[in-house]
């Protein structure tokens, strides 16, 4: 009778568990496409915060160009992304390129810099980061407007030498209280600038041109 009775309960057990096993992949596979398409408007928004909707004619989401496994070490990268191309009349205009600081005070900050076709620097975001609330967090636009000073930066202005907080004699601002979090992000910036200088000709080709 005993082990009767633990073979039904065994059962039971069983039974309940693929019941909620149904019920948990049901809700998943239900909410999967929500989840999917807030993720796309979140990404979609942080794109053109850096790229206004009327300096383009393409989807910035969707046309996108893999960056090249041996440049990923240099932007900070363990598995690669994609570079998000903005055009106009079928020109590209700006890149928006995915990177990440690793030496932040808390841990990586994962970026975006949006680059245009000048070299001039179009905008940065921060995407995540643990950094510590009241300090490193002022790399956040809801938090403070620091990150929106790298606007029409470039490597040439400021000079090499200059890319550096204050603290080290260069010219971006640190927090008070708080210096490694905008050294590595104003590190990681100009790395991408310099990818970018490096990659210029297959980021931007040059214009077709026809002769009559």
């Amino acid at each position: 009778m005993l082990q009767q009775s633990i073979s039904k309960n065994g059962l039971l057990l069983c039974v309940f568990a693929l019941i909620t096993a149904g019920i948990l992949a049901g809700t998943y596979e239900g909410t999967k496409s929500t989840i999917a398409q807030a993720e796309k408007k979140a990404a979609q928004k942080a794109l053109l915060e850096i790229i206004p909707a009327e300096r383009i004619d393409n989807d910035i989401l969707l046309e996108t160009l893999p960056i090249p496994e041996k440049y990923w070490d240099m932007l900070g990268l363990t598995t690669g992304g994609d570079i998000h191309l903005a055009r106009h009349q079928q020109k590209t205009i700006a890149v928006i390129i995915p990177a990440v600081a690793p030496d932040g005070y808390s841990g990586a900050i994962k970026l975006i810099v949006g680059v245009n076709r000048n070299g001039t620097i179009a905008g940065v975001r921060a995407l995540s980061h643990t950094e510590t609330p009241g300090l490193g967090d002022k790399i956040d636009t809801k938090k403070s407007d620091w990150i929106l000073g790298f606007n029409q930066r470039s490597l040439s202005s400021p000079s090499n030498d200059n890319w550096q907080v204050k603290k080290d004699g260069g010219d971006f601002d640190q927090f008070t209280g708080a210096t490694i979090t905008p050294r590595a992000v104003v590190g990681q910036v100009k790395r991408v600038l310099e990818f970018v200088q490096q990659q210029q000709i297959s980021l931007f080709p040059q214009e077709k041109t026809t002769h009559e």
